[in-house]
């Protein structure tokens, strides 16, 4: 099971890497939108953590950019924002984000998110 992390501050980008490869996730990480994107093609990931707010393109952008693509445009996209409006998730939904969590981010909770897209070969910790 292959996560791509799209987050560009290297705190949360190296917690989630580590918390993941415990529970037996291979991750891969973008620190920006378009290097997510660009990723998203080589790596082949099964579900992509994508923070929002980031340099370069943003994940709304890339997230249309993802959803535009053949080959990557069916990958299951988790948006990963601080901002917890509803209108903030309106507008990841509408972007393409089939599902959104905030920051802190809820380490339990992501986890159920990811295995509710991957659960036939979410690994088990």
């Amino acid at each position: 099971m292959r996560i791509l992390i799209a987050e560009d501050h290297p705190d949360n980008r190296e917690m989630l890497t580590r918390r993941l490869e415990r529970r037996g996730y291979e991750v891969h990480c973008a620190e920006n939108g378009a290097e997510a994107v660009e990723m998203a093609q080589t790596c082949a990931p099964d579900l992509i953590l994508m923070d929002i707010s980031m340099p370069v393109m943003s994940g709304i952008d890339a997230t249309r950019a993802l959803r535009a693509m053949p080959g990557v445009s069916d990958v299951k996209i988790v948006a990963l924002t601080a901002h917890a409006m509803e209108s903030a998730r309106r507008e990841c939904m509408e972007a393409g984000c089939d599902d959104f969590a905030t920051k802190p981010v809820d380490f339990a909770g992501l986890v159920a998110l990811i295995e509710k897209y991957t659960a036939s070969s979410a690994p088990r910790a």
